[in-house]
């Protein structure tokens, strides 16, 4: 049949390319000196046509049927072509479609899905339909139309997992709840299986309290709600704890619907917090602050609630949009202050717990609800300070008197100091001036010592007045607070309610005694015990102390007098009235090294006079002098030139001679 040949016109002349490949080697290697031109020359050669020769059966028509003899038109073939193909069905890879159940073997299931070929599932993709038999439709997805080996590859477990990711997907945008069974524990949550396809449930999503146990949700089936999908990875999130809270926003809603201020609910105490506690309401929560728990003051609201325990509580306050509600416990009982006791008037004595302590005072609590304020001025009588502070303790009972009493500002002043008489009154004859008592210290400040001699009686030493002798940078180097200390009375002020006390009188002045013993030009041991910038602060016998200026340190050698050493000094000044001494080092050696020049020209003077007298003797005894008297002469006036000479040269280099 001329249609059936195939012509390849590239064939002869693939045939003859070996045959010309293999006679060129040949002929060069015949001829290897001859010039290339001439090799290629000799070797081409003109080859002829060739001709095909018939061979037998070729013109046999292959369309005539052996049997009937019969051929089939063009138009025939098409047509029948076309019923053929018609038969199958056609297939796209990832496509969805349904198959019938054809048979089941111990590892697949087989399925008609018109195509071909029958597909091959495996049997485990099938354990959610325990009783599958042959008939049952299925719904499948074409992974292969054919695999390598030819086979069609279905699978139902993918197209379960698209049908699902579908359902999910449409169930995320409607809101509506599905149904779900706990798989599975996983990190940080749970694995659930919705419409055959897992999806995660995270442990803060299992319900609205924290839970820690997880083991126990796995095998449940339960409610859920899709919050959150992945297109891209094709995962889901799902929550409980967002079904839960929508019923308790609808309960919240129609109870917040209901609600009216001053209406009176019964709650449950649910969390206990420093501020206050949470209530439960009902499904819904209201705040009970510490403040609207009692009308007296508690630390904390544990002291009166517990957990779990059911009270009548009022509403004070809601808002619609915070969802919030103000609980108030105290509001259900009157206030105090309104049902005080007769007994609770100006003048009475109560007795209260304090509650509170300011720098001005203390609050007593005389009922719960009651207070009254001790301020620091009616602490005691005593015109001295007292820290609030240090005088009341937290929780400590104290008896005070009520000064004033107002209902209905609800205030109240008390007074400690006045359930005892004003010991003022007869201060001059309990403390007269001169009279010497012994007292406890009570406070110490930069001027002064404070010290109580009885209770609301006191007064204050002077810093000046707490010794003669010695100077005090500041009181505390003297006494310490809470030691005691005799005091003598130096004045009293009744008005101020003031003492001027003294310590140091209760001595004679040392000073009047001692003018003579450290008299200016004495010499004493002292040693340096403290030095700055300006001198040094020296003690001397007596419990003295004296001052010598830097330039009085210096000693003999160049050096100066050091902390802590000891030498002696020369008063070189004594002031009674201020109470102070001047003393010196350097005065010491300085002044003998002038005795000791003052004691050489002295004596030159007296070996002077003493030369001149002899002279003078001599000249009046020799009335006429010869030549050897006149040369002894001439050497006593030589020698007594030069005594003259070396008295003026040492003279110059004497204090005096420099001043």
């Amino acid at each position: 049949m001329e249609e059936n040949q195939i012509n390849n016109p590239n064939a002869e002349g693939q045939e003859t390319t070996p045959a010309a490949e293999q006679s060129a080697p040949e002929q060069s290697a015949a001829t290897p000196n001859a010039p290339a031109a001439e090799n290629v020359a000799s070797n081409v050669k003109v080859e002829e046509p060739v001709k095909e020769t018939p061979a037998a059966h070729d013109d046999f028509d292959w369309s005539v049927d052996k049997r009937n003899v019969a051929s089939y038109s063009n138009e025939e073939k098409e047509k029948y072509d076309k019923v053929y193909e018609n038969t199958f069905v056609q297939l796209n890879d990832g496509e969805m479609i349904t198959g019938t159940v054809v048979g089941i073997t111990k590892t697949d299931v087989v399925l008609n899905i018109g195509f071909k070929s029958d597909g091959l599932v495996p049997l485990n993709e099938f354990r959610d339909i325990p009783n599958l038999k042959v008939g049952d439709d299925v719904e499948v997805m074409v992974v292969e139309k054919e695999d390598r080996d030819g086979n069609l590859h279905l699978s139902r477990k993918q197209a379960r997992i698209t049908r699902a990711w579908e359902r999910i997907v449409e169930v995320h945008k409607t809101g509506e709840v599905v149904t779900g069974t706990v798989t599975s524990k996983t990190k940080g949550g749970l694995i659930v299986d919705v419409f055959g396809m897992e999806t995660f449930l995270p442990g803060s999503q299992i319900d609205v309290k924290p839970v820690t146990d997880y083991d126990q949700f796995v095998g449940k089936t339960m409610e859920f709600k899709v919050v959150k999908i992945n297109e891209a990875i094709k995962n889901a999130v799902v929550s409980h704890k967002a079904l839960i809270e929508s019923d308790i926003e609808a309960q919240r809603a129609q109870i917040i619907g209901q609600l009216e201020k001053g209406q009176v609910l019964e709650g449950t105490v649910k969390n206990i917090t420093d501020f206050g506690a949470f209530m439960d309401l009902g499904g819904l929560d209201g705040l009970l602050y510490i403040t609207d728990i009692s009308w007296g003051r508690i630390n904390h609201p544990s002291e009166v609630l517990k957990l779990d325990q059911k009270v009548n509580v009022v509403v004070l306050d809601f808002d619609d949009e915070k969802k919030r509600i103000s609980l108030g416990l105290k509001q259900l009982t009157p206030h105090p202050w309104d049902v005080l006791p007769e007994n609770i008037k100006e003048g009475e004595v109560v007795t209260g717990r304090v509650v509170n302590i300011e720098d001005y005072g203390a609050f007593l609590e005389i009922l719960p609800g009651v207070e009254g304020l001790v301020h620091v001025s009616e602490i005691t009588w005593a015109n001295t300070p007292i820290n609030a502070k240090e005088f009341f303790k937290l929780g400590d009972e104290h008896t005070a008197k009520i000064v004033t009493l107002d209902k209905d500002a609800r205030k109240m002043s008390l007074s400690i100091k006045q359930l005892s008489e004003d010991p003022w009154t007869d201060i001059e004859n309990k403390f007269p001036e001169g009279s010497r008592h012994t007292g406890v210290v009570k406070n110490i400040t930069p001027y002064g010592v404070f010290v109580e001699l009885t209770a609301g009686i006191g007064g204050m030493i002077h810093i000046s007045d707490l010794s003669w002798l010695k100077r005090f940078n500041h009181p505390s180097e003297f006494t310490k607070v809470g030691e005691n200390i005799d005091v003598v009375i130096l004045g009293i002020d009744k008005d101020n309610r003031k003492l001027q006390l003294g310590h140091k009188q209760l001595e004679e002045d040392p000073w009047n005694t001692l003018q003579d013993t450290f008299a200016v030009g004495s010499i004493h041991e002292g040693t340096v015990i403290r030095r700055d910038d300006k001198g040094a602060i020296v003690q001397l016998p007596y419990g003295l102390e004296g001052f010598a200026p830097n330039r009085h340190l210096a000693k003999e050698d160049g050096k100066s007098v050091g902390a802590d050493e000891t030498a002696e000094f020369m008063v070189i000044e004594f002031d009674r009235n201020e109470k102070r001494i001047v003393v010196s080092h350097a005065r010491i050696w300085e002044q003998a090294a002038n005795d000791e020049r003052d004691a050489a020209r002295k004596e030159a003077r007296v070996q002077s006079e003493q030369t001149k007298k002899a002279v003078k003797n001599l000249q009046n005894k020799v009335e006429k002098p010869t030549l050897g008297d006149l040369g002894a002469l001439a050497q006593i006036k030589e020698r007594l030139q030069q005594e003259e000479k070396g008295k003026a040269a040492g003279g110059e280099n004497t204090p005096e001679a420099g001043a």
